[in-house]
């Protein structure tokens, strides 16, 4: 789960954390407020407008504005909300601004960049620094892969300091300064702010080193382990809704694990391996799936049929491609959902069906006298082939 960037700065300022003041905004007019309480254009003092969506790259896609005056807080603020953002990360379909961060300006000598992560390969928790801050840390691993420092946190045994030396010496922070002081403070807050709200991602970037020589939390970003929320019912009550795609809202609901994509091609499989391989074959057949969705291995008919439904929300589908393999799933209950959600919501779009495993004859035989238009593959690649040529 995601949360929006004024939200994470109120978490980490629990930690002791240096983060510049900041009021969110919903209109023009509580902008030019928030920028006023700010002292905004007094004695040279300056403000930042910024678009509050689930998304990096904001400031290249006009959603940061710097403003000098109240009055430049409510033009910038008026221009921005509403407005459809499209970056990198959003799509070409973009997220509207509903809400925007009005917060203090900073005296900025150097950015760097920082983050946690869950490093699944290592079972640790991983940190990436870089000097090159402000940047997408993408651009930096292509462009300067010497600049990318990282390190481990063994959650068994926690931070030790050796690692906050070795992080210190490669940002040029020195041992013993007060800057390194700063930044064993910063870091330390950052990894308890980590684990005290089961977070799988910390990211802040920029971290900036001010001219008066102390570090700042200029933008962060933090996502959680919707496994752990049960734990943190504060966090999950920070969900903004309009923010997440409402066809894997309405999945969560059924238990489906499904993601949206771009493509024509709709998957429902059971496995999220499984899942996996049958959105490579279909690029590596020349087709684009348009979603992830995994039913499961205890999915009844019911879900079957609020997995075809999800589905077709979609306008861009043009077809369905079902790859079961059945363990605890039988193939004969995949194929009641599949003729009962194909009558029930008309379907019009051509559908592949491969099926192995637990009744996999039954299974067939009840699709074969459906009398519905469905076609049978033999195996995963024969069922990518089939459905591709049906969209094309």
């Amino acid at each position: 789960m995601n949360i929006h960037e004024y939200q994470a700065k109120e978490l980490l300022s629990r930690f002791g954390l240096s983060i510049p003041l900041g009021k969110l905004a919903y209109t023009a007019t509580e902008a030019e407020w928030a920028a006023r309480s700010l002292s905004c254009g007094k004695e040279g003092r300056v403000a930042v407008i910024k678009a509050q969506v689930h998304s990096g790259g904001r400031g290249k896609a006009g959603g940061v504005k710097l403003v000098k005056t109240p009055d430049e807080a409510y033009a910038a603020a008026e221009k921005m909300l509403g407005m459809t953002l499209v970056t990198n990360q959003t799509g070409p379909q973009g997220k509207k601004v509903n809400k925007l961060l009005v917060a203090e300006g900073c005296d900025i000598d150097k950015e760097y960049y920082f983050a946690l992560v869950v490093n699944r390969e290592t079972a640790s928790i991983g940190i990436m620094a870089s000097t090159e801050g402000g940047m997408d840390i993408e651009e930096v691993a292509e462009k300067h892969p010497e600049k990318i420092i990282t390190a481990d946190i063994d959650p068994t045994v926690g931070l030790h300091d050796f690692t906050i030396r070795k992080l210190s010496l490669a940002l040029g922070f020195g041992l013993g300064t007060p800057l390194a002081k700063d930044f064993a403070k910063t870091l330390k807050g950052l990894y308890q702010a980590f684990l005290e709200y089961d977070c799988s991602m910390v990211e802040i970037n920029p971290l900036v080193l001010t001219k008066k020589g102390t570090l700042a939390i200029l933008d962060c970003k933090m996502s959680f382990d919707e496994n752990a929320l049960f734990r943190h019912p504060n966090i999950a009550d920070l969900r903004d809704y309009e923010e997440d795609d409402a066809r894997e809202l309405e999945a969560s609901k059924y238990g489906l694990s499904y993601v949206s994509l771009e493509g024509n091609i709709g998957c429902l499989v059971n496995g999220a391996g499984l899942a996996m391989a049958t959105m490579d074959i279909i690029k590596q057949t020349g087709g684009q799936p348009a979603n992830f969705l995994d039913v499961g291995g205890g999915a009844s008919q019911e879900t079957v049929t609020q997995a075809f439904r999800i589905i077709l929300r979609d306008n861009a589908v043009k077809g369905i491609f079902v790859n079961i393999f059945g363990g605890i799933m039988k193939c004969d209950v995949i194929a009641n959902g599949i003729v009962a959600a194909a009558k029930e919501l008309g379907l019009k779009v051509p559908l592949v069906v491969r099926l192995e495993g637990t009744n996999v004859e039954l299974g067939k035989k009840i699709l074969s006298e459906s009398g519905l238009n469905i076609l049978s593959a033999s195996s995963m690649g024969d069922g990518a082939q089939k459905i591709v040529n049906a969209v094309k």
